[in-house]
């Protein structure tokens, strides 16, 4: 098991300046053309850093922040850096609606998060992207629930996906989610897998945030996620290496 960590921010978190920013994060906002790209960057980088700011016990202070910076390896996948070098730390991005989240895990941990709006979903989504038991799963939902299925299991699929390091380029219809206790009105985390080609399995687990959803997958399995709030609450382990669980066969164990 592994010991993973959450954070969630919002547009209104940013700070107005770039003091926070390293001088090669300055260079790549200003070769952002779009405002809402630049706004969703900010957003994704400021929330990662104050993420690694308290696992990696570094001062939140804007100036201590900008020795952390997040990169795109050649996959797209963010890594972080502390002062030029490999932060040791395994991250993963998600923003949604003026919202992001950022999970972190200590390395080699494998890990995906997502953060997805509950939305009204068209049938022909829902025909192209989830798999005939997915699909099966959203008709036997109450109509009332049909959106909080739809966002979890594409959050799940997310996940999975930036876990594989290949997000949107695989089909969607090749990971599968799954969830062994399903509840509408759950409150905090919840177990959830997702199968990748019959052998692969990522253990994780999903949460309601009001009218969101936050699903984190990792490899090795998760300990329950832990939000980053305070200072020391993040224990740097060694991850313990265990073999790949087999797919289950049912996609849910049962609705209630």
């Amino acid at each position: 098991m592994t010991d993973v960590y959450w954070l969630e921010q919002t547009d209104a978190n940013v700070p107005a300046g770039n003091d926070w920013l390293s001088s090669s994060e300055v260079a790549r906002l200003t070769s952002l053309r779009f405002a809402k790209r630049r706004g969703d960057w900010l957003l994704g980088r400021w929330t990662a850093k104050r993420a690694l700011a308290v696992c990696l016990n570094v001062p939140d202070d804007l100036q201590s922040l900008a020795g952390i910076e997040v990169r795109q390896a050649t996959s797209g996948a963010p890594e972080a850096f502390l002062a030029e070098q490999p932060a040791g730390a395994s991250i993963s991005l998600s923003h949604c609606s003026g919202r992001a989240i950022c999970a972190v895990a200590f390395a080699p941990a494998v890990l995906g998060c997502d953060l997805e709006k509950i939305e009204e979903r068209s049938d022909v989504f829902v025909a192209d992207y989830f798999t005939a038991e997915e699909q099966a799963l959203v008709a036997r939902s109450p109509e009332s629930e049909r959106a909080l299925v739809l966002a979890l299991l594409w959050s799940g699929k997310e996940s999975a996906l930036k876990a594989l390091n290949t997000g949107l380029r695989l089909d969607t219809r090749s990971v599968v989610v799954s969830c062994r206790d399903f509840s509408f009105d759950q409150d905090g985390w919840e177990a959830l897998q997702v199968c990748y080609a019959d052998d692969q399995v990522f253990h994780g687990w999903w949460q309601r945030a009001g009218d969101f959803v936050h699903t984190i997958v990792s490899v090795p399995p998760p300990n329950t996620p832990v939000q980053s709030q305070s200072r020391g609450n993040c224990a740097n382990r060694v991850p313990v290496r265990i073999e790949d669980a087999p797919c289950p066969g049912v996609l849910v164990a049962g609705l209630r």
